[in-house]
């Protein structure tokens, strides 16, 4: 097992976790310190999700061209300065502009990551990898989610994108000494289809009706679940009126949630099985997301968001793996063309989420969600079901 090479991959999602999730507590701050409403404010959470998604068809069939390993320490390299162009934006337009060539190479980490783990771990071993391997991403969630509130509230939004710009050299750093030192990071063989019919096969694989069972629903998972995700801090913030470092600390939770999946998942994928995870994550997201609507006080929505953690890391993980299937022979356009459908979702999701935010207020985007996830789950579980006969 590729132990090590793994550990420096979860660093690398841990770093891209971060940088996808750091704005939700800062949107006040840039709100007021542009002149704009949150809604207006959270085009930085929707550009970086936009890129972050439809760079994937691009960077998916490149990294099974050029390796996947060495692709993940390139993007992660240039993300390095692509937060430090955030850092130094001086209008709300200019650090759109910065997030979105952020999102084109921040997106292509955990794709590739994942599509790496697929040629080097056996199927029957993959599940439990990817849930340890996303142990990174949950702590990244967690660490951006707490960090930019406290840090934007004492030195100015700037500060997360500084540190981002450090966490992004010293990975890159890593994974490039790993690269040169472990030569299984190296012998995952690459593909010599030309980059177009690269791409026409990639988009072939849209015919299969499996594949797009499982592109549709990671689509509507991304836009009902990130696009609530989203406004956790800020609703929070404003409901109970706490400090954005506070907000943020209650949003960090999700991330806990996560980390008890990944604690008791070996124990629980032979019990539960792919589809009693599917179910069971669908019905703790949707108790989640309404417990957290009607939440009385602060200290109610810490456990409505460690539940929404593990809801969807338990329902994720099931689609993921199957990703890593779909197309064996060239697993990194697969998993771009999955990573494409679910931040496609995403941004979209908090597109219409910030309308009816700016509208009405979080309530209604949290009882939306819970409801549509909830029976999205029963729906992929049935599919699943009809899969296996």
């Amino acid at each position: 097992m590729p132990g090590r090479a793994v550990l420096l991959l979860s660093l690398a999602a841990f770093a891209s976790a971060a940088a996808l999730r750091a704005m939700d507590p800062l949107l006040p701050l840039i709100a007021g310190e542009f002149g704009t409403t949150p809604g207006g404010a959270s085009a930085v959470i929707t550009g970086f999700a936009v890129a972050y998604g439809l760079l994937q068809l691009v960077n998916g069939p490149i990294g099974d061209r050029v390796g996947k390993y060495r692709m993940v320490f390139w993007v992660t390299a240039i993300s390095a300065f692509g937060n430090l162009a955030c850092a130094l934006a001086p209008s709300l337009a200019t650090l759109v502009a910065a997030r979105f060539l952020t999102g084109a190479t921040v997106g292509a980490i955990v794709p590739l990551a994942m599509a790496w783990i697929g040629d080097a771990v056996p199927y029957e071993k993959r599940q439990l990898v990817l849930a340890r391997f996303l142990v990174g991403h949950m702590l990244g969630v967690a660490f951006a989610t707490s960090a930019s509130g406290f840090l934007g509230e004492r030195f100015g939004w700037q500060a997360m994108f500084y540190l981002l710009t450090v966490l992004y050299a010293v990975t890159a750093l890593l994974l490039h000494l790993e690269l040169r030192g472990n030569p299984q990071t190296r012998a995952q063989p690459a593909d010599a289809t030309p980059l177009a019919a690269a791409f026409r096969r990639m988009a072939g694989l849209t015919r299969l009706p499996w594949v797009r069972v499982i592109l549709v629903t990671v689509f509507l998972e991304g836009a009902l679940f990130y696009g609530a995700l989203a406004f956790v801090a800020l609703y929070v913030h404003q409901r109970f009126g706490l400090s954005l470092g506070a907000s943020g600390s209650i949003a960090a939770a999700f991330a806990a949630g996560g980390l008890l999946f990944a604690a008791v998942a070996g124990r629980l994928l032979p019990r539960a099985g792919e589809r009693g995870l599917v179910l069971g994550g669908g019905m703790l997201i949707g108790l989640g997301f309404l417990a957290l609507a009607f939440a009385p006080a602060p200290g109610w929505a810490v456990p409505c968001v460690v539940a929404l953690g593990a809801g969807i890391y338990m329902m994720h993980n099931t689609l993921q793996v199957h990703a890593t299937q779909m197309a064996p022979a060239t697993r990194g356009a697969a998993l771009a063309i999955f990573a494409c459908s679910l931040f496609t979702g995403q941004s979209a999701g908090v597109w219409l989420a910030s309308h009816a935010v700016d509208a009405g207020g979080a309530r209604t985007v949290f009882v939306v969600a819970a409801i549509g996830l909830s029976l999205l789950a029963l729906d992929f579980r049935r599919r699943l079901a009809k899969l296996r006969r």
